[in-house]
């Protein structure tokens, strides 16, 4: 059912803290506001909405703090959980797989090979609270109270207030449970006027069974999960007395998610403008929903202690694909729109008004919290002090805090919530119908940290797994052609092309081996088929740009040819608002102007496959495949549309 991995640790016993010697520093309170982006926050306190978070400007410190991709929830809160990267701490995705049933499991805490911060308090002696962190079921002992990231799950869909609810290893001590229940709210409760400050919706989408991926649902989930935690946090802060309280909040993140394409979205038509006007507030909502979060729990401090605020990631907003027909129901916004940076503010005891928190990343969180508690960060923690934070300086550095092996379980069953939770996940894009990405991930960040024979051997070892994976080829290759191995690269790239010609990666990798050779012509090629079929494809724009002076994939010419590429550029802006009918009417002005530029086709099959009509995107893309019939974008559209897989 499980499979198990030892990961033994080397310990330097002479050099090891004895922690409990350390003089205890004061109190701190973080608060992990999911992805909450810094322009987002700077625009609404400039507008007055966030009056918390002025405040925070104001008398504390303020800045960005930069995040390591991949972008993923669990990956990046278990960083700064740990301040070790997600190749030490183990935590690659959201989901791991069951060995026996090939299912989709949550991520567990015991997959997690290192001692995070409330591990190291507790074994120093101090009190720790933790509420809803990524990656904590089952709920680890430790000196005060864990509430895991499964409880959202097990008190807000359960109905009643016994069994499922209490299932072993939500919280611990098991017996503070019945203590917290009082504090829960579900998607039900949350009524009609608890929802009107964000979304606009009826009686009888308040009356619909609950279910993630309908909208309203999913959005209550996300109220009631906030509330919940709130509560439960500031009750923890209160009754517990922790020398350390951890508390997520999941609002800002999944209604990004949700509603983020129309956040001050202009000029929209059709569905989209009848979204706006139910989902249209929703961010900006949450945003001022957590400003208030955030006050409650400023309320609450005394003087001996600090407040950290953090995002993981931001999140880009108002923002709607360049292709339609990508997203077809524009109301999921994928991962793609995270952004780098987050936040991180701090405020009280010890911090300097009006500071700036410089150069801030997501490894250096766990040595600044270690720091507040008068405890030494460890040299195998590659972060810093964030001494904008810290007043004076940290204590010496240990060695290590790890004592020992720690054993790794992937496979681990919640078998009341597990449904649920991977239910959520893939109402937001986040797992879709092939296996989960673990072990990718932890093979790309390895490549990122320049450990390219590492990654070399894991991709090597993923595609022994899975040869006909043309993404784990393309990966092979990148790390192949690092190794300076550019015939081996070259090889690996022909297989993953030939099997899916419409990834740009694969493309672009090769077009970088070409320029390594020195054949440039041939990497112009390439970078252009990359954007042929993904014009949005950052990395061969700027390739592109560097070689040629343009990122477009085919320059216009004529005078004609101008004027047509202007008007499909019109079309395809109309067509992001929803407004089709206009989209089609300007590329009927196209084509009319110039019936050979094939810009003009596919974008018209785009449209009428957004209208519903598809004899109408099969027409347009038969006659894109007359202009340029190797076009393999061109050739799968329309097999998708003939065989109805197309959706």
């Amino acid at each position: 059912m499980r499979w198990r991995v030892r990961v033994a640790v080397v310990v330097l016993a002479a050099l090891v803290v004895r922690c409990g010697r350390t003089p205890p520093g004061g109190r701190t309170i973080v608060l992990a506001l999911d992805g909450m982006d810094p322009d987002v926050v700077g625009m609404l306190v400039s507008e007055g909405q966030l009056p918390h978070f002025a405040r925070l400007v104001r008398e504390g410190a303020s800045g960005r703090l930069r995040s390591i991709p991949p972008l993923l929830s669990p990956i990046i809160w278990t960083t700064i959980a740990t301040g070790k990267s997600a190749e030490i701490h183990g935590i690659g995705h959201f989901v791991a797989v069951d060995d026996q049933t090939g299912a989709a499991l949550p991520v567990t805490s015991q997959m997690r090979r290192v001692k995070a911060i409330w591990n190291i308090l507790s074994d120093a002696g101090r009190r720790v609270a933790v509420v809803g962190w990524w990656a904590t079921w089952p709920a680890e002992s430790v000196r005060g109270v864990m509430v895991t990231d499964h409880t959202s799950y097990h008190f807000l869909l359960s109905p009643g207030t016994n069994g499922e609810v209490d299932a072993a290893g939500t919280i611990a001590p098991p017996e503070i449970a019945a203590e917290l229940r009082p504090l829960v709210r579900r998607p039900a409760d949350m009524s009609a006027s608890d929802v009107a400050p964000f979304i606009h919706v009826s009686a009888e989408d308040l009356a619909r069974p609950f279910d993630f991926n309908d909208d309203v649902s999913h959005f209550r989930w996300a109220l009631a999960t906030g509330e919940t935690y709130r509560r439960i946090g500031l009750h923890l802060w209160k009754t517990q007395h922790p020398d350390l309280l951890l508390v997520y909040l999941e609002g800002v993140d999944s209604v990004s998610h949700l509603f983020g394409h129309l956040f001050r979205a202009h000029d929209l038509a059709g569905d989209l403008a009848a979204q706006q006007a139910r989902f249209g507030d929703a961010v900006e909502a949450m945003y001022r929903y957590a400003d208030g979060f955030l006050g409650d729990f400023m309320d609450a401090m005394d003087t001996d202690t600090t407040l950290v605020v953090l995002s993981d990631h931001g999140f880009t907003l108002g923002a709607l694909p360049d292709d339609p027909t990508t997203t077809r129901d524009l109301r999921r916004v994928s991962e793609r729109s995270h952004r780098i940076d987050g936040i991180v503010y701090a405020y009280g005891r010890g911090v300097k008004p009006a500071t700036r928190i410089e150069n801030a990343g997501v490894l250096d969180v766990t040595p600044t919290l270690l720091a507040l508690a008068g405890l030494p960060a460890a040299d195998d923690m590659p972060g810093r002090v964030l001494e904008t934070i810290v007043a004076g300086m940290p204590p010496p550095r240990v060695a290590t805090y790890e004592n020992g092996e720690r054993a790794v379980t992937a496979g681990s069953h919640d078998a009341a919530v597990d449904p649920a939770i991977v239910a959520r996940l893939q109402s937001l894009g986040y797992v879709g119908a092939h296996s989960p990405q673990s072990d990718r991930n932890l093979a790309a960040v390895a490549f990122q940290a320049g450990h390219y024979e590492e990654a070399r051997q894991a991709y090597a070892r993923l595609v022994t797994e899975h040869p006909d994976d043309p993404t784990l080829r393309t990966s092979l290759a990148g790390a192949l052609g690092a190794l300076g191995r550019l015939d081996d690269a070259l090889a690996e790239l022909a297989v993953a092309i030939e099997r899916a010609p419409l990834r740009p990666e694969g493309h672009h990798n090769r077009a970088v081996i070409y320029e390594r050779q020195g054949k440039t012509e041939a990497a112009i090629d390439e970078y252009r088929t990359a954007l042929r079929y993904d014009p949005r494809y950052e990395p061969s724009r700027q390739a592109l740009r560097r070689l040629t002076g343009s990122a477009r994939t085919r320059q216009p010419t004529s005078p004609a040819e101008k004027m047509a590429a202007a008007l499909a550029k019109r079309a395809s802006a109309l067509a992001r608002r929803g407004d089709y009918p206009g989209a089609m009417k300007a590329l009927d002005d196209a084509e009319r102007i110039a019936p050979r530029w094939v810009t003009v086709y596919q974008y018209r099959a785009n449209v009428a496959f957004l209208m519903g009509d598809r004899a109408r995107a099969a027409a347009a893309l038969r006659k894109a495949l007359e202009l340029e019939p190797d076009n393999a974008l061109f050739q799968a559209n329309l097999r998708r549309l003939e065989d109805g897989t197309a959706r």
